[in-house]
């Protein structure tokens, strides 16, 4: 006679298989939600770091300009490179405008001195479904300052000199021979002035 089989122990461990792999579901499901999360904050700190960039190298360009304008008064041009000349405008158009490229909105942006700014964006697009509540409608938010250095030092020439001759710049150890009766092509460009990167 045969003896019937138990199947009181499989019985058991079928609801504490189930309970694992809720478990586990559950597990990579948060994973997956802090993972989103990231991911949304990256693309913030992306668009951040993009649109206080694009400010600063505006300012730059700008700060750059005005060194020309002022090609014949260098006692004029330690202002400039300090951050400071009449006529600058506000930077925070091309903020705006790189920020929108990387799919987010410029919330703040003012600048950080007079060779800076600092821009705070917010993505457009939320976390998204999650098994987080509340991340549904949250969107992220990040900082990002950009520095203005400027790149030459010069010095201004003895009254003996003559009005006509302008001082050698030296910009990162390549001297500028400035001929102010020269074409402008000659002429440093921006990135040869100033050196623009996000703050340390």
């Amino acid at each position: 006679m045969t003896k019937p089989r138990k199947y009181g122990d499989a019985g058991q461990a079928f609801p504490i298989y189930i309970t694992v792999v809720g478990g586990l579901l559950f597990l990579a499901f948060a994973y997956f939600a802090v993972g989103q999360a990231a991911a949304n904050r990256n693309d913030a700190q992306t668009a951040a770091d993009a649109a206080a960039l694009a400010a600063a190298q505006d300012r730059r360009d700008q700060l750059a300009g005005a060194w020309v304008q002022n090609l014949l008064d260098p006692t004029e041009w330690q202002d400039i490179f300090d951050g400071e000349s009449d006529g600058l405008g506000l930077s925070c158009w091309r903020a705006d405008q790189l920020a929108a490229q990387n799919d987010a909105t410029v919330t703040s942006c003012a600048p950080d001195g007079t060779l800076g700014y600092t821009v705070v964006v917010e993505t457009n697009d939320a976390v998204g479904n999650s098994i987080v509540p509340g991340t549904e409608d949250k969107k992220s938010q990040e900082t990002a300052t950009a520095v203005i250095e400027p790149r030459c030092a010069f010095e201004l020439p003895t009254e003996e000199a003559g009005d006509d001759t302008l001082p050698p710049l030296i910009c990162e150890g390549t001297e500028w021979e400035l001929d102010p009766k020269g074409p402008e092509e000659l002429l440093p460009k921006p990135e040869d002035l100033f050196d623009v990167h996000l703050a340390d």
